[in-house]
């Protein structure tokens, strides 16, 4: 079993939900032209759509990355035949009903003379040298998965560069394709491993005749306009708007105190602003800037509303992420592979009340998930829930899930401002769109108690003080954690 940390855990589910926000937000404004003013907000109306995707639907970028994803979820290793077979097999059925599909890749899939890898590179070369080029940015749009493999392994930075080589030439058979899918990889494991990443770390990865060429490119990016570098579905210029990207955004890759979640908004924000091929510069500057700041640090807004091929949505892109970095082993209380998590050694998990200010929100405990009031059609939990808790009835844009960490220590809810007034505007928002909503954590004593008073303050005018003792007199179990009662103490 992999050891994995819940700040491993953590940065590894922000990487891909980094990824594919930032695929789903770029989607309508694909080869479009650059939009310098364009500014996000962190909520659900960032995430337009347009005649091709539904809001908050991820594009080929985040399909093609999905069955690397489930590959390394099922603890099979990235070099071996086996789960590069199962890789192109997936992509070729994807493909078939795909919405859209790059043309590189479009070229390889449909000339395979087989269902299999070596099928896939076959064609792959065969394209390359027909076309006497094959540097499209769609090896790098798939990188964030493979940054999680072999976590934890004395080798693993070579292992994670060999593997993003060999996936990458499954479809792009350019050194370029290859070399940069091997360097984004690499920063993604760095960065989810180590929480910074040295750049000369990652570029030791590539191979040593072609790391200065890489170096300098990126020393180009970094300071420029995301949108000085034209041909971005060519795979250098993609890296290069990416870094440029992150950069713009203010986050410096060794530099923790700027792995912000307003950092990352502004990472996504400088990538959808440039012209050509934008979700995928937007996925990619996503993945890594994700990477760095932790799911925690994605807007709930933007979370509610993601999904896409095959008809998965946040929670499960979260549970495939942390499955990966253990190395394929679950939990043992059920959260990453089961219908429910095992929550028994709890006391007060049917805790029910109204919120004292909002008729229209119920604060409880978990157990009360299994018979909600029928007026009751979105939640916001501040658990972990299995796959099954939530009723199927509530469609999966009214349920925010919401990574909060019952513990006062600081390194456990790194940006724990942000998430608790995410949190609560999570609640307002769902109530804004009519909705009625349950508010819950394991047993509503530290978590809901929290949020609902920040509820309370923030989006009903209740003065502080008033709100908290209001809630606890609803909630007479509740008892925040002293972080918690610390952040309420200082919102004003």
């Amino acid at each position: 079993m992999t050891k994995t940390s819940n700040s491993t855990a953590h940065r590894a589910a922000g990487a891909i939900l980094g990824s594919a926000v930032g695929d789903a937000i770029g989607a309508p404004y694909e080869f479009g032209p650059a939009r310098p003013h364009l500014t996000l907000a962190g909520t659900a109306a960032d995430m337009t759509g347009n005649h091709t995707w539904a809001p908050g639907e991820w594009t080929d970028d985040t399909a093609m990355a999905v069955p690397i994803l489930r590959a390394v979820a099922d603890g099979l290793d990235l070099a071996s035949t086996e789960a590069q077979d199962r890789i192109v097999r997936d992509w070729a059925v994807w493909s078939r009903g795909a919405k859209d599909i790059g043309i590189q890749t479009s070229q390889v899939l449909r000339g395979m003379r087989g269902d299999d890898a070596a099928a896939a590179s076959t064609s792959a070369r065969r394209v390359h040298e027909a076309n006497g080029r094959s540097g499209g940015n769609g090896s790098v749009m798939r990188t964030a998965p493979v940054g999680l493999a072999y976590m934890g392994e004395v080798d693993s930075v070579a292992r994670v560069a060999a593997a993003a080589d060999a996936i990458a030439a499954l479809t792009h058979w350019e050194d370029d394709a290859r070399d940069g899918a091997a360097l984004w990889s690499v920063l993604i494991h760095l960065a989810v491993r180590d929480g910074r990443v040295r750049l000369d770390d990652a570029l030791a990865a590539l191979p040593e005749a072609r790391r200065e060429r890489w170096a300098a490119l990126l020393a180009a990016a970094d300071g420029a306009d995301p949108d000085l570098f034209p041909h971005n579905g060519w795979v250098v210029d993609a890296v290069q708007a990416a870094y440029a990207a992150i950069r713009a955004g203010g986050i410096v890759l060794d530099d923790p105190s700027t792995h912000t979640p307003a950092a990352f908004r502004r990472v996504v924000e400088q990538a959808v602003r440039i012209h050509n091929d934008t979700d995928t510069v937007a996925a990619i500057a996503g993945a890594l800037a994700g990477a760095l700041v932790g799911a925690s640090a994605i807007p709930v807004g933007w979370q509610r509303l993601l999904h896409g091929y095959p008809g998965l949505g946040a929670r499960d892109l979260t549970r495939l992420a942390v499955l990966a970095v253990r190395g394929g082993t679950p939990d043992s209380r059920g959260w990453l592979t089961g219908d429910r998590v095992d929550y028994s050694r709890w006391t007060g998990r049917d805790a029910l009340a109204v919120h004292p200010h909002d008729a229209g929100v119920l604060m409880g405990g978990v157990d009360n998930l299994a018979d909600l009031p029928a007026e009751i059609d979105a939640v916001v939990s501040l658990c972990q829930l299995g796959a099954r808790e939530v009723p199927t009835r509530i469609g999966r844009a009214d349920v925010a899930e919401v990574w909060l960490i019952d513990d006062a220590s600081p390194e456990a809810n790194e940006h724990l401002a942000f998430v608790l007034e995410e949190a609560a505007d999570a609640v307002a928002a769902l109530r804004a769109e009519g909705k009625r909503v349950y508010l819950h954590c394991v047993a509503a004593q530290s978590r809901t108690p929290t949020v609902a008073a920040l509820y309370a303050t923030r989006h009903l005018g209740v003065e502080p003080e008033q709100a908290f003792a209001d809630v606890v007199a609803a909630l007479p179990a509740a008892s925040p954690n002293a972080a918690f009662r610390a952040y309420l103490a200082e919102v004003k």
